[in-house]
């Protein structure tokens, strides 16, 4: 297994990122899916990780900087292939260290409800997010919700 910044010119990091948008649009009501495209995912202020395993992207995972404070977990997604083997959780630690390192106080993260997003709700709330507040330009609905993990 190896995490690094994504390249995201390489096919395999486009196709899964391509993959994860789509699959948030289909589980989410009109309008509810804020998953970053590739131009989202390029721009400042977003720094994207792929880890690989055997040549294959396993998964990916992206930092927003907020602002000098806080961060947001962005396009977390595990290959298909990969589920439940415990690369979600080794991509959250990349994030969470590089957001220490650069000396945020904060990471929130939105996501949405149902069973299609039960298993990365466990993940976030065994590593410590909690639902709270909205944040950034985000708006709480009977969908979606909110968690922030305090870094400091």
């Amino acid at each position: 297994m190896r995490i690094d910044l994504a390249d995201l010119d390489d096919p395999r990091v486009q196709e899964l990122a391509t993959y994860h948008q789509r699959a948030m649009r289909e589980g989410s009501p009109p309008g509810l899916s804020f998953a970053l495209d590739l131009s989202g995912l390029r721009a400042e202020g977003v720094t994207v990780w792929a880890l690989e395993i055997d040549g294959r992207i396993a998964a990916i995972g992206a930092l927003k900087r907020l602002d000098a404070r806080s961060g947001e977990v962005k396009s977390m997604r595990t290959h298909p292939d990969f589920l439940r083997q415990g690369y979600a959780a080794a991509l959250l630690e990349t994030i969470i260290a590089h957001a220490r390192a650069e000396g945020l106080a904060t990471l929130g993260l939105e996501t949405g409800r149902g069973p299609v997003f039960e298993p990365a709700l466990a993940l976030y709330r065994r590593r410590g997010f909690v639902n709270g507040p909205a944040f950034a330009d985000y708006v709480l609905t009977d969908f979606n919700q909110c968690l922030h993990l305090a870094l400091d």
